[in-house]
């Protein structure tokens, strides 16, 4: 009876925990390979830009007109809706 109890805590723990946790994962990483140059973005900090060069460690965003910075390209957290920042303005 407790192999049974410890097994059931084990598979709700995969369930609830780990499987939801690899998905985000899987998520993330599909997003970040499906950037392009021009894609809105939201980072880490809570930045809105708008990516001009896209790598696999490093990308330049523009955060405002005029002003370029390199962030690492992991720290991207949401790819926006076209014309987001525009209209957040």
């Amino acid at each position: 009876m407790q192999f049974m109890l410890l097994f059931l805590v084990g598979a709700m723990m995969y369930f609830l925990i780990i499987r939801p946790q690899g998905k985000r994962a899987r998520e993330q990483k599909a997003m970040l390979a499906s950037l392009v140059a021009g894609d809105e973005v939201v980072m880490g900090g809570g930045l809105l830009g708008r990516l001009t060069e896209v790598g696999p460690q490093y990308s330049m965003v523009e955060i405002a007109p005029g002003v370029t910075v390199k962030i690492q390209t992991a720290s991207v957290q949401l790819v926006l809706p076209k014309d987001t920042i525009r209209k957040a303005q």
